[in-house]
């Protein structure tokens, strides 16, 4: 384990217990992430992604900024709160991260399929990860509401929703097992129900986020991947339209809910 994230265990510890006779484990741990979040390490992220926007990169040596994430070519504001959403340059539905894989190939010449087998936090895996923090936090404080006017819209969320409740693996989870009820908690996480709109800070509109544990950015599909992992289900393809249709389903779910990404989570 890491210095850093010893420490900071040590920290969340100490907090709990400091106040444990005044207030509720879940008040406590949210003062903690509180104190925490005036100085997110996720800044650095966005950071660096801003400048891999707006860097000409790759084969091509071109720059991100004729990407077109839904609101026209080189819009970033807005962005992130109304996606995945139906492009018709690729006849698709497509998150943040599906879609700048398909800009950084057709504009810089990466290979896709490069990426896609690129372990987490290596590569342009990395890369991938900072241009979604940086692109989530051109939205941040807006209201989520993705779209669902086109029929392959509304059939990715069907399909999200049937991803959520299949139970499976050799501990017969679903997503719906840990997120399909009120008041349900694994040690000191409280896990929110996200069959509805779970608010602000929870759930779908809080990724990418910084991860105190482990030192780094997870953006929504490493999140949902790691969520298969602990069902111990064998973990989607990065981009596929399973993860996919399950964004759509949580995106639909939390519509109104204002984005706090990047976000700052244990």
């Amino acid at each position: 384990m890491r210095i850093p994230h010893l420490l900071a265990g040590l920290a969340l510890a100490g907090v709990v217990a400091l106040a444990w006779a005044q207030k509720s484990t879940s008040e406590a741990v949210d003062e903690y992430r509180a104190m925490l979040a005036e100085d997110n390490p996720a800044e650095l992220f966005e950071a660096k992604g801003e400048e891999l926007w707006k860097h000409k990169r790759g084969p091509r040596n071109a720059s991100l900024e004729t990407c077109d994430l839904g609101q026209g070519p080189g819009v970033v504001k807005g962005a992130f709160v109304q996606l995945p959403r139906y492009f018709a340059d690729t006849g698709k539905v497509q998150d943040l991260e599906s879609r700048l894989v398909s800009c950084m190939e057709r504009i810089q010449g990466f290979n896709a399929a490069e990426i896609v087998k690129t372990p987490w936090g290596k590569g342009e895996k990395a890369n991938l990860d900072a241009l979604a923090t940086w692109i989530a936090g051109q939205s941040k404080g807006m209201a989520v509401h993705v779209p669902q006017d086109q029929p392959m819209e509304r059939e990715y969320y069907e399909v999200g929703r049937r991803i959520f409740f299949t139970r499976g693996g050799t501990h017969d989870f679903s997503c719906a097992t840990c997120h399909g009820q009120d008041g349900k908690r694994i040690r000191l996480q409280d896990l929110p129900n996200l069959t509805k709109n779970p608010g602000d800070s929870a759930g779908f509109p809080a990724w990418p986020a910084y991860r105190v544990s482990t030192g780094d950015m997870w953006t929504m599909q490493h999140r949902l991947n790691d969520c298969f992992r602990q069902q111990r289900f064998p973990e989607p393809t990065y981009g596929s339209d399973a993860l996919t249709a399950l964004s759509v389903y949580l995106g639909v779910n939390a519509q109104g809910a204002k984005s706090t990404a990047p976000a700052l989570k244990r």
